[in-house]
């Protein structure tokens, strides 16, 4: 239209006409038209934060002074912190009039803001004047207050305009933009789509992707219209597939035929009163807003899909709710107890953030991260995300190093919050240890968080540029933040990103590819959207189409980087597929059971005529399709689709890219031991780790051999490693506890692993057993040679002198005695167990009864030589036989009871000896064990009392002393071997017990025996009647 106009008043001028376009009238009209028109896009570039930043850095270089600095930099930040418009602080020449812009009387500094009253702006042309506050900021370079106070002290109080030269003439706008755009151009920033106004639309930009509302922005900004609006780039890819989707679903034969689906998009634009328009609008259907009237019958709304926030969503339930009408979120997680997810009409095409909490969990196990930090919204979400999560951390052994709530309010905190944020977020990611960071909360919450960090010391900026994995939720989308140009985000590079599952329609990839900016046609949203994207504006009759920032039209979305468009479908593009698929979906089974039920009744009525949105509900409850892309769709209990999440590795490019790798995927309908699949050799980490697994732990692994230590004072994820104890060990790295070896196993001496332990006992192959066994054989030989002496000379007086055949028992006892050794030598059986003690205990009852019998014999048979004696019907082999056998079936009673109750057995003791099993017999019942030594101590104990009692009665040969000593010798030998049997273990208390049974046995042979047997054989002229009555006499 202003082309047309241009070229009518330039005709109307060379035919010497008069030029009606300059008529008010026309003038007045041509501006009411502008207002019913959509407005252009302003395609002058905001500026970044970063990008002032880097000017500022560079006004010391350009700048012909350092005063020339302090004003550039003072200037600077006041025109981009205060969003001032340039012409409110500075002429537009150094002649122009300068009584309207700011002047030194109206700055208030304080000591941590500044106070600037404006006196005129383009809104307040009668100067009734307004306040703008600047806060200190923690960034030396980017804090207005610093930077205002030192160039005041150097421009000193002379009155006149704020920002003049050192001459006193003011700063002029085009003093201003010149060497501001050097200071740019050497910063490395493109100044070609940049204006003055730059500095004012990068203050609105940045404060919108921090998520101020649209009121605080206008109220900041001190606009009166929405222009500033324009600057707020969307989601274009949500708007592209609920076409596409739509699209798809007119252009299917299969389902609803015959009707077509026609949608209406509103914009939020986050902000709360704009959402609850939108919606009054939609319900009453009057571009004049009349509460309760429904004016335009055409339009049947039928559902509701949005929003992306949980807010909006919620505020969206509240009144959609009371009218029944169904609403497919795309975006929002719930917490468990608002009450939004228990109403009826409220539907979500996203998991269970119950899985997004396992698959945290999981994801944290799989690389052993356990000293993390979190960031957390400062919202109800958060506080529910903690409310779950931090159990479920404590759970896994997982510990946070510090939780730091980020706000996202929609008003600027104020100075002091501003500063202690920007303190604590440095000290936190100071942690070297806390290399793992989960960053839960929306768009919004991130760039809150860049914020402070920016806000934050240059030097803590490049310092925590790496060193971090950052763990995102999937309601944080980087697509948005890249669209941001200027921001630094090398700090998420090799991020690890939850997302919403989603899988390629058919067909999008290809409808994308053929979209053109040129078909705007119904598409309000296309022009903006490329003009924002491709940096070029549309063509009109009074522009050059040979000027390069004049948009071809031909431009396609996949030349676009994927910081700005994204060709792959997302995952909230993919929720609000499969939610127009549900709802066409469900009408087509409300279509079909209509029609049927038509059809028995003859009613010719199309099946969709005056359906009520709450009439889907049943149908849209209990759908189950498959999609275009081979996945089956449907709701659960709680409404939400059966769906999952997937991982994503995410690499912020060169060329301000943004590339997504799938990693790995969180899905609940998987089986068992399928549901958490990490492809870990498809993560690319961070530079900084050089492709090294990174560690986030309060300590340092402790290796095998070690235990975990708690700290006092501190969380359980920081320990000391203290050495196993003795006889404990542990495998694995990080064990909280060390464990013994199973019984047949001990530790090794590092104590991180078991070595089999050797089955012990004393064998014959070995020096010992064979010493011992030597030696048993040689006392039998003996004994059989004693025997086999009496047996031979048993006529001999001396062999008839005591009772002969108590002799032989006693010469065959200690025989089996020296035999019975045998029994505990060699690899423990059953047999041998049973008849071991048993028969060592008969055995020697029976040589200690032949004793007893032999000493009381000697002792009868003296008292028996007195006159008159009663005793010497006694004399004679009954009592000596007596004696013997009365003995003797004692302890065979004793050791009948032992066997047939608790009989010994054999046993490996795996306990009481380090790295041995010791093979041995054990006794069943050490009651009957101790009894049956306990029966043989009091024979022995009894027979060393007579025969010390008889050892000098005069008698030729009187055996009562030798027994004296065979059972001196016989007592000492067992006393010592009880503290020692009982102290020692293995083959050395086997051997022990053996040498007993020799000694004794050995010392009752010896001390019995040999003096009759040196007789016999070498002094035969003693063995004799003659000799004994001899003596006698």
């Amino acid at each position: 239209m202003a082309g047309y106009l241009a070229a009518l008043a330039f005709s109307s001028k060379s035919q010497g006409l008069a030029d009606t376009t300059g008529d008010f009238r026309v003038r007045r009209m041509l501006e009411g038209w502008s207002r019913e028109c959509p407005v252009m896009a302003d395609s002058r570039r905001p500026l970044s934060p970063s990008a002032v930043q880097g000017a500022v850095e560079q006004f010391a270089v350009v700048c012909r002074s350092p005063y020339e600095a302090a004003l550039f930099h003072a200037a600077t930040l006041v025109l981009f912190f205060g969003a001032f418009r340039a012409g409110e602080l500075l002429p537009r020449g150094r002649n122009s009039p300068a009584c309207k812009v700011m002047q030194l009387g109206d700055v208030v500094i304080g000591q941590d803001v500044v106070q600037l009253r404006l006196r005129f702006s383009k809104t307040d042309q009668r100067g009734r004047g307004q306040l703008v506050s600047l806060h200190r900021a923690t960034n030396i370079l980017l804090c207005p207050v610093r930077a205002l106070s030192h160039y005041t002290a150097l421009r000193g109080s002379a009155p006149g305009c704020l920002f003049i030269h050192q001459d006193g003439c003011p700063l002029s706008q085009f003093q201003f933009w010149t060497v501001a755009c050097r200071a740019l151009t050497a910063a490395g920033v493109d100044t070609g789509q940049l204006s003055l106004h730059s500095f004012r639309i990068g203050a609105a930009s940045t404060a919108s992707q921090l998520g101020l509302s649209g009121e605080t922005i206008q109220r900041i900004g001190r606009w009166r219209s929405a222009t500033y609006k324009s600057v707020m780039t969307k989601f274009y890819q949500h708007l592209l597939v609920l076409a596409f989707a739509v699209k798809e679903i007119n252009a299917s034969p299969e389902i609803l035929p015959n009707i077509t689906l026609g949608f209406h998009i509103y914009d939020t634009y986050n902000d709360v009163k704009l959402t609850y328009r939108n919606m009054l609008d939609l319900l009453f259907k009057s571009h004049r807003f009349v509460p309760n009237y429904k004016c335009d019958s055409q339009k049947n709304l039928i559902a509701l899909i949005g929003a992306l926030d949980f807010g909006n969503s919620f505020y969206m339930a509240d009144i959609f709710g009371l009218y029944k009408i169904p609403q497919l979120s795309y975006g929002s997680f719930a917490p468990e107890e608002n009450a939004v997810t228990q109403t009826s009409s409220f539907y979500r095409t996203v998991p269970n953030e119950t899985y997004q909490y396992g698959g945290i969990i999981q994801l944290l196990q799989h690389f052993g991260w356990t000293w993390i930090g979190l960031f957390v919204a400062d919202d109800e979400s958060g506080d529910g995300f903690l409310r779950v999560l931090e159990p479920l951390l404590a759970q896994s052994r997982i510990c946070s190093a510090f939780t730091e709530r980020i706000p996202h309010q929609s008003h600027l905190p104020d100075t002091d919050a501003i500063k202690s944020m920007a303190e604590n977020i440095p000290q936190c990611l100071m942690d070297e240890k806390a290399r793992i960071i989960v960053l839960y909360g929306e768009t919004a919450v991130l760039l809150w968080l860049l914020m402070y960090i920016f806000a934050a010391s240059v030097d803590y900026k490049e310092d925590t540029a790496s060193g971090k994995v950052w763990i995102t939720t999937a309601q944080t989308e980087f697509l948005m933040l890249a669209i941001s140009r200027g921001w630094d985000f090398e700090i998420f590079e090799g991020a690890i990103s939850f997302a919403i599952h989603s899988n390629e329609p058919w067909g999008f990839q290809a409808y994308l590819q053929d979209i053109r900016c040129s078909w705007t046609q119904g598409d309000r949203f296309r022009k903006v959207f490329c003009e924002h994207a491709f940096g070029c504006t549309f063509p009109t009759p009074s522009t050059s189409t040979e000027n390069d920032e004049t948009c071809t039209l031909e431009e396609k979305l996949e030349s676009l980087p994927g910081c700005i468009f994204e060709m792959s479908i997302s995952g909230h593009s993919y929720g609000i597929y499969n939610a127009v698929f549900s709802v066409a979906h469900a009408l087509h089974e409300m279509y079909l059971s209509r029609s049927n039920h038509r059809a028995k009744v003859g009613d010719e009525m199309l099946g969709l005529e005056g359906v009520q949105p709450w009439q889907l509900h049943q149908y849209l409850q209990n759908i189950s399709f498959n999609n275009s892309a081979g996945e089956r769709m449907s709701f659960n209990e709680k409404r939400e689709m059966v769906t999952g999440f997937d991982f994503l590795n995410v690499h912020f490019l060169p060329n301000s890219s943004l590339k997504k790798v799938k990693t790995g995927i969180v899905d609940p309908n998987a089986l068992e031991g399928k549901q958490f699949v990490i492809e870990e050799d498809k993560i690319v980490w961070h530079r900084h780790f050089n492709q090294v697994l990174p560690l986030s732990v309060c300590t340092d692994s402790c290796q095998p051999g070690f235990q975990k230590k708690k700290r006092e004072r501190e969380k359980f994820c920081c320990y000391e490693c203290a050495p196993c104890p003795e006889g404990k060990i542990s495998a694995e790295k990080d064990m909280p506890e060390c464990f013994a070896c199973p019984e047949d196993e001990y530790p090794n001496k590092e104590k991180n692993g078991c070595l089999p332990k050797v089955i012990n006992f004393l064998s014959y192959e070995e020096p010992l057993g064979i010493c011992l066994a030597s030696v048993a054989v040689s006392f039998s030989l003996i004994t059989v040679l004693v025997l086999a002496t009496f047996i031979k000379h048993k006529d001999t007086p001396i062999v008839k002198a005591n009772n002969r055949d108590i002799t032989y028992t006693l010469l065959l006892s200690l025989l089996l005695c020296f035999l019975s050794s045998f029994l505990f030598l060699g690899k423990r059986t059953k047999g041998t167990c049973f008849l071991q003690q048993s028969a060592f205990g008969i055995i020697f009852s029976l040589a200690i009864s032949c004793v007893l019998a032999k000493t009381i014999t000697v002792v009868v048979a003296f008292m028996a030589t007195k006159p008159s004696s009663s005793m010497r019907k006694w004399v004679g082999k009954m009592l000596a036989n007596s004696i013997v056998l009365s003995c003797t079936l004692i302890q065979i009673g004793i050791c009948g009871v032992w066997l047939g109750t608790s009989p010994p057995f054999p046993d490996l003791d795996k306990q009481s000896v380090t790295g041995e099993i010791i093979a041995e017999c054990n006794e069943g019942s050490v009651i009957m064990f101790y009894l049956v030594l306990g029966y043989m101590g009091f024979l022995s104990i009894i027979s060393f009392t007579v025969a010390f009692l008889a050892r000098k009665l005069p008698d030729s040969f009187n055996e009562a002393k030798f027994i004296t000593f065979s059972m001196l010798m016989f007592c000492s030998v067992w006393l010592s071997f009880v503290p020692a049997y009982l102290s020692s273990k293995g083959k050395a208390m086997v051997a022990e017990e053996i040498f007993s049974i020799l000694a004794s046995s050995a010392g009752l042979l010896a001390c019995i025996f040999f003096p009759k047997c040196y007789i016999i054989l070498l002094r035969p002229d003693l063995n004799s009647r003659k000799h004994l009555i001899k003596r006698n006499n």
